[in-house]
């Protein structure tokens, strides 16, 4: 089993593959606002050299609290990608104090995968989305 996943805590962020029981991994901190260069996320690990992106059998993401633009980032990124591929994609909920990484996401999808007994559809990509659990207080127009 391929899995591919991403965390970001805002001011880093971090890429694994696992391929089989190996995993593969690349972080790299960055200005809060910056967002990163995903294909140089992807060659560092081995995308298009060791492994295309085809063969990547689950999407994953860490659903972090601690920046969630940031959150929202990858998951758009890594949806377009799952529903391009017609694979599944999975988001791992973090809602630690210290944000977990991409090694725990891949290691944490597949055990979610398998749990849900290899069902593909239950991870569709459409039913997948970043939550966030902290009332932002936004004002609502006409309120």
């Amino acid at each position: 089993m391929n899995i591919l996943g991403f965390q970001s805590s805002g001011d880093q962020t971090s890429i694994s593959i696992m391929i089989g029981e190996e995993i593969n991994s690349f972080n790299y901190s960055h200005n809060r606002k910056d967002r990163p260069n995903w294909d140089m996320f992807l060659e560092n690990i081995g995308i298009n050299n060791q492994i295309q992106l085809q063969d990547i059998d689950i999407f994953a993401f860490a659903d972090c609290q601690g920046s969630y633009t940031a959150t929202r980032t990858i998951a758009s990124y890594l949806k377009g990608m799952a529903i391009a591929l017609e694979k599944p994609l999975i988001a791992i909920e973090d809602k630690n104090k210290i944000p977990i990484n991409s090694s725990d996401v891949v290691k944490l999808a597949k055990e979610k995968f398998l749990n849900a007994n290899s069902k593909a559809e239950q991870f569709h990509p459409n039913l997948v989305n970043p939550s966030y659990s902290l009332d932002t207080k936004y004002k609502k127009i006409n309120d």
